[in-house]
């Protein structure tokens, strides 16, 4: 995840804190996670980033929305996976309809079933590493790494023995979500980000 560092407009915290006085510091102009205790503020977006992160939040949003089956968010709306786990911001993450009681009106008290974060190469060992080992502890069903610089996304999906398993990886082809009932998209739509009239047309002749 290529993350955003907003002007700051009031000093950062001293030492640690937990995560519900962070929660209480935080605001929406403040877009940073909380790790062991600390605040770590994030990075400035590019406009690649910028354009992946819109375009993969629309689709979902549009899909999720017409099929009813949950709702989407995206950074900087937080997730806490568990008790032991950091408060991170999802580039973007899908809550199904039957896992909407662990949304509270600051953050997510629980996994997504779906996590999606776009990778830079300032995230790419967070992202590939201390996330991945998050999100999998944590509960997260469906991961989705997403490179638009490398053009390579990668779909991992938690199985019954709690470990990621990866699903797919490539710059095309077809992927249908484990999570998201009926989601079939084209890899190669993250690079080309085609209409989405376009892709709705799609689906409806499928």
């Amino acid at each position: 995840m290529a993350q955003h560092l907003l002007e700051q407009t009031r000093p950062l915290p001293r030492g640690k804190m937990t995560y519900e006085q962070f929660l209480q510091w935080l605001d929406e102009d403040t877009w940073a996670e909380w790790v062991d205790g600390e605040v770590e503020l994030m990075s400035p977006v590019s406009l690649e980033h910028g354009r992946l992160h819109t375009f993969l939040l629309s689709l979902l949003h549009f899909y999720v929305s017409l099929k009813r089956s949950g709702e989407v968010y995206s950074e900087p709306f937080q997730m806490k996976t568990g008790a032991d786990l950091p408060g991170r911001s999802p580039d973007v993450l899908f809550v199904s309809k039957q896992n909407r009681h662990r949304l509270t009106p600051t953050y997510l008290n629980g996994p997504a079933d779906l996590v999606v974060e776009i990778v830079s190469a300032e995230s790419e060992e967070r992202d590939r590493q201390q996330k991945y080992s998050e999100y999998e502890r944590g509960g997260v069903r469906e991961y989705w790494l997403v490179d638009p610089h490398k053009r390579v996304a990668e779909f991992y999906f938690r199985g019954e023995d709690g470990k990621f398993a990866l699903q797919m990886r490539g710059e095309r082809g077809e992927y249908r979500s484990a999570v998201v009932e009926g989601l079939q998209l084209q890899v190669e739509w993250f690079w080309d980000q085609p209409p989405l009239a376009d892709i709705v047309r799609e689906w409806s002749e499928a």
